[in-house]
């Protein structure tokens, strides 16, 4: 797992942040297209 992947993941459970968001750490590098997915249970599309 990315080093940003369980603190992305609690703000989006949380609801302080949006799938939008979560996209935007892929761009950003902070988690992979596949934690995407595992976070969000969408598809990861750029």
């Amino acid at each position: 797992m990315s080093n940003k992947f369980q603190k992305v993941q609690s703000y989006y459970d949380r609801g302080f942040w949006t799938v939008s968001m979560v996209k935007n750490a892929v761009v950003k590098g902070w988690i992979t297209a596949e934690e995407f997915k595992i976070i969000t249970g969408q598809p990861y599309e750029a």
